[in-house]
């Protein structure tokens, strides 16, 4: 057998070489460049013929370093920064090729429970690239609605009169992007207004035209004018940038649905139609759950990937999504729950966002809540709870790939509790 451990970088990585028995034996420094890391593996190949002898620690589940190690044959085992850390010794100092080394003995040793990485495959990679960067960009765009609502406030406070509670909304964006300050809105017609919100597709366009007259005529403050000069290429640039943001989003949310189900929905019941290519396994299992849109089910099937078998129980899962609680007792102290840190944060987000969607849809999910609050719980935690136990029926049905029952897990929570089968709340 053959340890290797990785210390990465952008720009170069430290790479420490050792058998068991020998110890490490070699470290070297190898550039992030194609034909540095090609060389990389045929130096371990030269080392170890047998690519199923190879362990790789590193400090990272993703990257095209880990893709060429993966590619080769290599069990690659991704650990946890704080693993190495802890193993730095007495006075903790940070050093890159100390880190190698000590990837390179976690490596080596057998009994050190690490789990091999299964890679996604292309749909399920692609699923997971596309659910990030819509995180990603839902927060710029919360970040650059606040950013347009403080210069609103600040140089042209009608226009907060106009959006109300739609600043986001295409026409009221379309509309600032046109007309980005009070002086040239009250220069357009009733008429330019009303077209525009007509081919912004609003429902009512001479409404928004009126109400846009009734906002101008309105007591508002008036603003310095080098202000409003300085400010209005502002507001324009990010009307802009949401606009662009909104359809992105709008055109990768068509995309996780076209994924999860093998094509993309249509007409007005948006459903997919009969002949379907290929899709993530268990696409439509996530979507059968109450509370899964297309959005949230991507997140959480692109971080779980298309290899459940990678989890071998219930809480394996749990782990991994931070939702298994951590029980901690010392002495005669009272047990303590905390939660879990070292996890898969994109997961762990996504199901407590799950847990709580799941509570206006699911009969036994509020009431499990309600418990949780009764029992003492603030509301993250309870969410927590719910999350963990939403994680276990998920594991199940996807193992025995079978779509979720509502009326079928209420039935099987109620004879696990000793109750009398009874309907769903929701359902009655």
């Amino acid at each position: 057998m053959l340890g290797v451990g990785i210390d990465w970088a952008e720009e170069f990585h430290l790479v420490a070489v050792g058998r068991p028995g020998e110890g490490v034996v070699e470290v070297a420094r190898v550039e992030h460049t194609p034909a540095a890391v090609a060389a990389l593996v045929a130096r371990i190949a030269g080392l170890e013929p047998d690519p199923a002898e190879v362990r790789v620690v590193i400090e990272t589940r993703h990257g095209l370093l880990v893709e060429a190690l993966v590619d080769a044959g290599y069990t690659v085992l991704p650990v946890n920064p704080d693993l190495v850390a802890r193993r730095r010794g007495p006075a903790r100092k940070k050093d890159d090729a100390e880190d190698a080394r000590i990837a390179c003995l976690l490596a080596l040793d057998q009994y050190t429970d690490l789990r091999a990485l299964i890679p996604h495959g292309e749909l399920a990679g692609e699923l997971r690239a596309i659910a990030r960067d819509d995180i990603r960009a839902c927060r710029d765009e919360r970040r650059l609605l606040n950013r347009l609502r403080a210069d609103l406030a600040a140089v042209f406070p009608a226009a907060l009169a106009i959006a109300g509670d739609d600043l986001g909304s295409p026409v009221v964006l379309k509309l600032l992007q046109r007309w980005p300050t009070a002086d040239e809105l009250a220069a357009a017609s009733h008429d330019e207004v009303e077209a525009l919100a007509r081919a912004a597709k609003h429902g009512w366009p001479h409404r928004l035209a009126d109400r846009v007259t009734q906002a101008l005529t309105g007591d508002h403050f008036q603003p310095r004018d080098y202000l409003i000069r300085a400010k209005a290429d502002t507001i324009r640039l990010a009307c802009a940038q949401l606009l662009l943001l909104r359809e992105q989003r709008r055109s990768w949310e068509r995309r996780m649905g076209e994924l999860l189900l093998g094509d993309r929905r249509r007409g007005r019941a948006k459903q997919p139609g009969d002949d379907r290519g290929p899709a993530v396994p268990g696409g439509e299992i996530y979507l059968s759950f109450p509370g899964l849109g297309d959005r949230l089910a991507t997140r959480i099937a692109g971080e779980i990937g298309d290899a459940i078998g990678q989890f071998a129980t219930p809480n394996a899962l749990q782990c991994y999504a931070g939702k298994a609680p951590v029980t901690r007792r010392s002495g005669k102290s009272e047990l303590v729950v905390a939660s879990r840190l070292a996890c898969n944060r994109y997961l762990a987000d996504a199901v407590q966002q799950w847990a709580f969607t799941s509570l206006r849809t699911s009969g036994w999910a509020r009431e499990f809540y309600d418990t949780q609050r009764s029992r003492g719980r603030k509301h993250h935690a309870a969410l927590r709870a719910l999350g963990n136990r939403w994680l276990e029926v998920l594991w199940h049905c996807l193992t025995k790939n079978t779509p979720y029952d509502e009326n079928v897990h209420v039935a099987n929570r109620n004879r696990a509790l000793g109750r009398v089968n009874q309907p769903s709340k929701l359902a009655a």
